[in-house]
């Protein structure tokens, strides 16, 4: 019976997508790797934020989680603006119509870009959405989140203050 019991908590850590393995995930610790995205607004490089903490965050307008860690984000951008930090936002979505309409109608407040063709998402290895990476003032990769998160947090206004 304990065996059992052993094996199904395991099968069920191994399932569930915010299991912890135990290892620090892939690139943390390395330089962050360098982009350049251009939409129909405007070109974005990582390269143009160095000095700055940068909050890199892949979302979509249809995707709950995103719309959830929405109003969260933007407050912890208008907080930690004056202090070097910066939210990079890579939307995936596909419909243009559909994201500028997104951005005027929530007061988006943070600097975006759409890669339609997930190019940056696919050089980051990101799958899920929202996904964020913490990339400190010498752009070296300090933090990755997978999933929804609330930015106003102490320990995470804590975190990005120490960058």
């Amino acid at each position: 019976m304990k065996q059992f019991l052993l094996i199904a908590a395991l099968a069920s850590c191994l399932s569930a997508s915010g299991c912890y393995s135990g290892t620090r995930p892939a690139h943390i610790g390395n330089a962050a790797k360098q982009f350049t995205v251009q939409d129909s607004d405007r070109k974005v490089s990582l390269e143009q934020f160095q000095g700055q903490v940068v909050v890199l965050n892949f979302w979509a307008t249809w995707c709950p989680p995103c719309q959830e860690e929405l109003p969260s984000l933007m407050a912890m951008q208008e907080r930690m603006r004056g202090r070097g930090i910066v939210v990079v936002g890579v939307s995936i979505d596909v419909d243009g119509n559909a994201y500028h309409s997104f951005l005027k109608e929530h007061g988006v407040n943070f600097l975006t870009v759409r890669d339609p063709q997930q190019k940056v998402a696919e050089l980051y290895g990101t799958s899920g959405w929202p996904e964020s990476y913490i990339i400190d003032r010498q752009g070296i990769l300090r933090r990755k989140i997978v999933g929804p998160i609330d930015w106003t947090q102490p320990d995470i206004i804590q975190l990005l203050g120490k960058l």
